[in-house]
This record gives C-alpha cells, structure tokens and sequence, in this order.
C-alpha cells in the first residue's frame, strides 16, 4: 500500500467541523481513525495520511452523505490552509494568492498536488489526489475544489463563478448533478478524467479584500522557514534512527524497543515519526544489516556464524535466509562473488 504521508491538523478540523454540524459520533470516528484526542488539538499537529482517510470513511459511513465532499467545504476558513491560508489573504490579487498553492501546500499536507496551466484566455487549476480509496478520493476532491471556490469568493468578495469545473468521478443521478452545478454555479463535467476548475484568465487580476504587502513577507519566511524545517526533522530523524541500529547492533542486538529509549520516545511514537517520512523500522533495520553484512562478508577471516551474531541472527541459518532473501544470493555465494580481501573492522563503538 502506497504510503500516503502526513495532513495537518487544520485541514483536519474542517472536517471535524463538519462531523459536528451534523450531529455525528465524532469519538466513534476519531477512534476509527486510530488518532489522539490531545493530537487533534494541536494545530501545528499532523496525522498520517491512513489515519486522515480512514477519518473521511468513518465519517461517510455514519453520515451517509452523497454530498459530504461539497458541504464539507462551507468549513473552509483562512486556518484550514495552515499558514498558506493566511498569506493568501495577505496577496493582493487571486492570481497572487494562486501561485503561492505549489509552493507552500505541503504545509497542508500530503493529500494531493495542485498544477496551474494558463492560456490566453483562461487559467486552469487542476489537483492530483494522492488517496487511493475510492470513496473517501470522490469527496476529498470534491472538498478541495469546493473549498478553494468558496474561499477565493470569500478572499476577493465576489460570488463570481468558474466556466467550467471537470471531475474524474462517474456522473451521478440527476438531483446530485443539479447540486454540484447549484454549487460551482458554472457547468460540471464528469467522467473527465481530471480534477479541474477552468475560469477566465481575467479573474486572476481580482482584487483581494485585505492584501497586506509587509505582512505577506513575513508569513512567506515564517512558511519557508516551517518547510525546511519539516524537510530536516524527517531527513534528520530516519538517518539518526539508522545510526543508532548500526551502533546497537555492535552490542549484538537492535530491538525496537531499545532504539526508542535512546531517542526518550515510545516504540509507538518512534513507529509514527518513521511513517509520517514513509518509512518503517523493520526497512530501515533490514537496510543497515544489508550494508553492514557485505562489508563484514569482505573480511573473509570472519566466519558466518560471528557475523550473523554481529547482525543481531539468532544462528547463521536465519541470516542465510535473510541475506538471500535480500540479494537472491547464500552470504557464502556473496563472498565468493567479491574478491575484495579488506579486513578493516567495520563497527567502532559510537559510530
């Protein structure tokens, strides 16, 4: 199953919001979902992408709502988009606050990727759902083209429509099609094959109601300063947790459990952080013996039975099925393979 990253607990809420206009077992969902009540409350917070989904489909089932993706797009505010919604509101026209979408919406999350393609006549603002399962993508879709219809009306003060909103999503009865075009106010075209809203390119110059040139600065550094920052902790933290298995699996040993307490976290919570980078503990120790066996099978005074107790085996058997598990190769047929005749230590204590 494709790792579907992280959302932010603001683009969260607006769903939440929705749960409760409607009357809805928001425990029931949130339980679900396998999330955390204090987690939820944390607005500079995230949920894996599984969990975020797996929300959507509770809420589906208890709600019944044909419509979900659309009503839950009144919920929209200026928050839902984390820091990106408030620099729209600081651009000055639509077209401004368009093009900072690509650039910042991961601070949104991981649900999907927008693309923005002009003509001479029109602009075209198409998003590419990352989630898989059918019926929660239907209406995360529909949310996101609803929300951003509803949010720019509301930024530029206008109730002006798109010329044409296309969705991937099969044509539904009558009275739903009625309703999406009662919404979008503009034609919806089905079965498209894409996700896009088309409008005149004129509208990109629309004025915004509080465009705020300085404060727009300051929230474009504040977001570039939290994207790098999120780029280093993931980067930072999978290569940190690699560095202590190669280091615990000198002492013959690199559980879980161990890894988690020199980090001062649970194994639960260092399993979450591994996955909100797409990332599990199990890969990441099956990468690092992987690397640490070839280099101990090139010293070829050590005999497989010492190197499989380095790595952490049980007996050299479960290393030889590992091993060949992992390259198609017995470690014997491995070494026989290499000519290398290295025989420099490979583990240093603290390394």
């Amino acid at each position: 199953m494709k790792h579907l990253g992280f959302a932010s607990i603001p683009a969260v809420q607006q769903y939440l919001r929705y749960a409760e206009s409607e009357q809805l077992n928001l425990n029931q969902a949130i339980s679900e979902a396998g999330l955390d009540q204090d987690v939820l409350r944390n607005e500079n917070g995230r949920i894996k992408g599984e969990q975020f989904q797996n929300l959507i489909k509770s809420l589906l089932i208890q709600s019944d709502d044909p419509l979900l993706g659309l009503h839950s797009a009144r919920f929209v505010q200026p928050g839902s988009y984390s820091v990106l919604g408030y620099i729209a509101m600081s651009c000055a026209t639509i077209g401004e606050a368009i093009d900072k979408i690509p650039v910042f919406e991961k601070l949104v999350g991981d649900m999907g990727v927008t693309s923005i393609r002009l003509s001479p006549q029109s602009c075209v603002l198409e998003w590419h759902c990352a989630y898989e399962d059918s019926a929660v993508r239907q209406h995360m879709i529909d949310n996101v083209l609803a929300s951003w219809t509803n949010y720019a009306r509301w930024l530029a003060n206008t109730d002006t429509a798109a010329q044409e909103i296309r969705l991937e999503r099969s044509k539904p009865g009558a009275d739903l099609a009625e309703a999406y075009e009662a919404f979008f106010k503009c034609p919806v075209l089905f079965e498209s094959g894409c996700n896009r809203i088309i409008f005149e390119r004129d509208l990109l110059a629309l004025p915004l109601r509080q465009p705020d040139k300085m404060l727009l600065k300051t929230l474009e550094d504040h977001a570039q300063n939290r994207l790098s920052t999120m780029e280093e902790e993931e980067k930072r933290f999978s290569i940190r947790v690699s560095d202590i298995i190669r280091r615990q699996l000198t002492m013959g040993s690199a559980r879980k459990e161990l890894i988690a307490a020199e980090l001062n976290m649970t194994s639960r919570t260092l399993q979450r952080k591994l996955e909100n980078e797409g990332h599990r503990y199990q890969e990441l120790l099956d990468q690092v013996r992987l690397q640490c066996a070839r280099e101990l099978l090139a010293q070829r005074h050590l005999a497989l039975q010492d190197i499989a107790i380095n790595l952490g085996f049980s007996d050299h058997r479960a290393f030889h099925r590992r091993f060949k598990d992992w390259t198609g190769l017995t470690p014997g047929q491995y070494r026989a393979s290499t000519g290398s005749k290295t025989r420099a230590p490979v583990f240093q204590e603290g390394a």
